[in-house]
């Protein structure tokens, strides 16, 4: 494991193994000392809390849940300013008629801002229930999926969609943060963080030849993986992102969906 500037001993890092954390962490796994750990973003928090990684590109809402123990350490994240076109809810009635949501596990913040909108913008009660992957997308009347299937396995038999960045845009005019690199607080990981920085400016720069590479492993055709690595997702926790962020956990805690409430501890 790592010293706190992850410079002398190495350092583990989790990343999400979606298409969208490719500009991330471009260059990363070449660099000596570093180990990268794949896993999908809900089982993130998981191994930071498990001692598996010393930094993890965590999803929103786990960082939130996490008390004082996690601190940001870069200004890179995963964001989007409106439309993702990987985090989306299939119905077969109007979104704001959906009374249950079969919900994709893969993301807990994707979750809470689900129950978030149909709360605060639809103003109907919404249940959620978990999907399972071997029931499919099941006879159930609305799906939430996120990640590379919402592209490689694209759900039929919905009259619907409702892209959830988009209406979180629309509802507050703010950019959504979905996930960010999280540490241990009360240490100082300001060299880990300008490696991170590094890499994604390293990243966004190659990010059509990332589509071309990546983007058909990950059952994506070339075209759309090249609009979404360089139009839909934002790479930078810029002030208005900071703002999304603020604002969706502050609505989360109103609301009570988030369990451990807590101020944003940045560095």
């Amino acid at each position: 494991m790592a010293d706190s500037s992850g410079a002398s001993k190495g350092v583990d890092l989790g990343v999400v193994s979606f298409l969208n954390t490719k500009p991330l962490i471009e260059g990363l796994s070449d660099e000596p000392g570093i180990r990268l750990h794949p896993a999908v973003p809900s089982r993130l928090a998981a191994m930071l809390h498990g001692g598996q990684a010393d930094a993890a590109l965590v999803p929103v809402v786990d960082y939130a849940r996490a008390a004082p123990a996690w601190q940001i350490i870069s200004d890179a994240c995963i964001a989007s300013d409106g439309e993702t076109l990987t985090v989306r809810v299939f119905s077969r009635v109007p979104p704001q008629d959906v009374r249950c949501l079969h919900v994709d596990g893969d993301s807990h913040t994707s979750v809470v801002l689900a129950r978030l909108i149909w709360s605060r913008r639809f103003n109907r009660p919404l249940r959620v229930q978990p999907l399972r992957e071997a029931d499919g997308t099941g006879d159930g009347e609305a799906v939430l999926l996120i990640g590379d299937k919402v592209i490689a396995r694209r759900p039929e038999g919905f009259a619907y969609e409702l892209d959830l960045g988009s209406a979180w845009k629309e509802w507050t005019g703010l950019p959504f943060v979905f996930a960010v690199w999280v540490a241990r607080s009360g240490e100082d990981w300001s060299g880990l963080a300008q490696r991170l920085s590094v890499a994604r400016d390293c990243g966004v720069a190659e990010a059509r030849r990332l589509a071309r590479e990546h983007g058909p492993p990950h059952g994506w055709p070339v075209e759309v993986a090249e609009a979404y690595l360089t139009r839909y997702m934002q790479y930078v926790l810029t002030p208005e992102a900071r703002r999304g962020l603020k604002q969706f956990l502050g609505m989360a805690r109103e609301t009570g969906f988030l369990a451990e409430p807590r101020d944003l501890v940045t560095t």
